[in-house]
């Protein structure tokens, strides 16, 4: 019904900068919030970022000051842009995306996520 397809993890050193994004398509009528999770190996998936349809953000406050969200409500994409990354920021990281589907699927709610994209920060 929904699908994301994320892009732009990858390998850099620490104090490199990336940018992570996730498009959504599908049988959506309206999204509502977007956001990053990840995952790092033996931990939980914790929340990176996320932004709602007005522009309202939140941080994990291990990533403030060095990460930035935006979205574009047009495209149904969410950009994450990390900066000054860290090797603690190493980790998959997942595009979450919520909101309304189609009439043709009775204005039903959805969550969705990305399969995930790798981001290692390793010098």
């Amino acid at each position: 019904q929904v699908q994301l397809v994320e892009s732009g993890g990858g390998l850099v050193q620490p104090g490199d900068s990336l940018r992570l994004s996730c498009a959504a398509s599908g049988s959506i009528l309206m999204i509502d919030a977007m956001g990053w999770y990840r995952q790092a190996p033996g931990k939980q998936r914790e929340l990176v970022a996320s932004i709602t349809t007005s522009g309202d953000t939140n941080f994990a406050e291990s990533v403030k000051g060095r990460c930035t969200i935006s979205r574009d409500n047009a495209k149904n994409t969410v950009d994450l842009q990390m900066n000054n990354l860290k090797p603690e920021d190493t980790a998959l990281y997942y595009c979450n995306v919520m909101g309304t589907l189609d009439s043709a699927h009775a204005y039903g709610s959805f969550t969705s996520w990305g399969q995930g994209t790798r981001v290692t920060v390793s010098s």
